[in-house]
């Protein structure tokens, strides 16, 4: 372990992580250029991968659940203050921010089921469920949903910057690779994180898919 360092992020964390990174700029781009039908295509993959992510945070990795880096007001009080974390993964801090920014993503993808655009001539899959003012509702709300989204990505790279060049602390490097090197503030007696197992991921993603499929479809019922 010494050599390799320790497992740190799987397989499914990772593939997410870039999902988001990918994902994001390109629905921008699909709006600015009208391509809508892309839009809602990458918009139905982006839900998808958040959905997958959130119960991924229950049932992955040791590293990748909630209640491994979701931390309680007295820790993050102990962490703001000396500004040191005993554990592995996400600091407190840094938690709070990958909740913020799953839970906006969620927010915004759903909306784009449901929204229309000012002039009424792109809907969203499941638009036909609510009225034409809580689709147009919904469009507003998407834009308005994507600009906090945007902040929140300037608030979480700005964070990723310190840690890197005045810290001192890899970020990046264990997000490609999964693996990280012991530092000084790695615990001495630290038991490498278990992995779940990679049949389990599909096992998830499978129903995951159909989902989002189902929803794409516009919530087609059976000999309906």
């Amino acid at each position: 372990m010494a050599d390799r360092g320790f497992p740190l992020w799987d397989g499914p964390v990772r593939l997410c992580h870039l999902g988001f990174i990918a994902l994001v700029p390109l629905q921008w781009w699909t709006w600015k250029n009208g391509h809508m039908d892309w839009h809602v295509r990458l918009g139905l993959l982006l839900l998808g991968l958040v959905l997958f992510r959130i119960l991924w945070g229950f049932l992955g990795s040791e590293t990748a659940r909630f209640r491994q880096f979701v931390a309680g007001p007295g820790k993050l009080r102990a962490y703001l203050a000396d500004g040191r974390w005993p554990g592995i993964g996400h600091n407190p801090l840094g938690g709070l921010s990958v909740v913020a920014i799953l839970l906006t993503l969620l927010a915004q993808a759903s909306l784009g089921l449901f929204a229309t655009d000012t002039d009424g001539l792109v809907y969203g899959p499941l638009s036909h469920l609510v009225s034409y003012e809580a689709a147009e509702a919904a469009g507003e709300w998407h834009e308005r949903v994507f600009n906090a989204l945007l902040a929140l990505i300037a608030l979480h790279l700005s964070a990723i910057a310190v840690h890197t060049m005045l810290l001192g602390h890899n970020l990046i490097g264990p997000m490609v690779t999964g693996r990280k090197q012991p530092d000084d503030e790695t615990p001495a007696d630290l038991s490498p994180p278990v992995m779940a197992p990679p049949a389990r991921a599909f096992a998830l993603a499978l129903p995951v898919g159909l989902l989002v499929w189902w929803f794409g479809a516009g919530l087609p019922l059976p000999g309906g």
